[in-house]
């Protein structure tokens, strides 16, 4: 396959979005949510903080999605700072509202803790013990993160492999993986996964490159690759060339894991459609609007 192969567009795809703060963001969010959905993504999926405040914008996001839009809205939910009976309640929210399905994560750990996960005295001790909650409460759509390159907390990649397989047995359905820039980070972990016994879908986790000095922060321990160091060199301030660089980098991880045999993507936006838009229309991925 080269770069420029038709592609039938048989893929699958989801989007994630994250709350706005101001009017402005709520703006933007809102213009790639209606520049995305005829895209017909499986799911879109909403992020969510610890805090109280966040923690409304979340749901007053993902209520506006039910009833304004034909999207199927992901919520997420995060065992941080937060009791089994507050979380409960947050889920019902979201059952009351018409979500069938929601995101289960552990969460990151809020700074006051030093970077260190530590469960609220009445909470729950892992996004498995979450997951197993969550699954009791309502017949939910579970989905969890899972970790190419291992999560930054684990132990082991071995650990870590058991820790998602705890999800799954708890009533998890689904995982997404942490983003990566090598397709055989993505394909080695599907092995190892397998080879532990997990057979549920693991969607690979696309993050177009915006930033990549806000990449080198948030990648934990997902290897950057050499050759994409020197893509991006020089582009700090230029932020036009940078996001066709990006986007090219990443059809061509997206070409590659599609060889392989994928064909359900989910593309973490950062409020912003263009990037994941040019993607999915390389991929051969056609609008409704387009394809009449």
């Amino acid at each position: 396959m080269t770069q420029f192969d038709s592609l039938p567009g048989d893929i699958a795809v989801s989007f994630e979005f994250f709350p706005p703060k101001t009017e402005k963001m709520e703006a933007q969010l809102w213009d790639a949510i209606t520049q995305l959905a005829p895209l017909a993504p499986r799911f879109v999926s909403v992020t969510y903080g610890a805090g109280g405040s966040t923690r409304e914008r979340t749901h007053a996001t993902v209520a506006r999605l039910v009833s304004e839009t034909a999207l199927v809205p992901a919520a997420h939910l995060t065992c941080v700072g937060a009791s089994k009976d507050e979380i409960a309640e947050v889920a019902q929210q979201y059952w009351d509202a018409g979500v069938r399905h929601v995101v289960a994560l552990r969460g990151d750990a809020p700074a006051e803790t030093g970077g260190r996960f530590v469960p609220h005295a009445d909470g729950y001790a892992s996004a498995a013990d979450l997951v197993e909650g969550l699954a009791r409460q309502h017949p939910f759509e579970l989905s969890v993160a899972a970790y190419p390159e291992v999560h930054p907390d684990a132990p082991s990649a071995k650990a870590d492999l058991d820790n998602l397989k705890r999800k799954l047995d708890a009533g998890a359905n689904q995982a997404i993986t942490q983003f990566f820039f090598s397709s055989e980070a993505y394909f080695r972990f599907l092995d190892a996964a397998l080879a532990a016994g997990i057979s549920v879908p693991i969607i690979p986790g696309i993050m177009p490159v915006t930033s990549f000095a806000a990449i080198r922060r948030m990648s934990g321990n997902t290897a950057i690759p050499p050759a994409l160091e020197q893509m991006f060199e020089g582009l700090d301030d230029r932020p036009g060339p940078r996001a066709l660089v990006a986007a090219t980098a990443a059809v061509d991880l997206c070409r590659q894991l599609y060889a392989g045999g994928v064909r359900d993507f989910h593309f973490y936006t950062l409020n912003r459609a263009e990037q994941a838009f040019a993607i999915c229309h390389l991929l051969g991925l056609r609008s409704k609007e387009l394809s009449q």
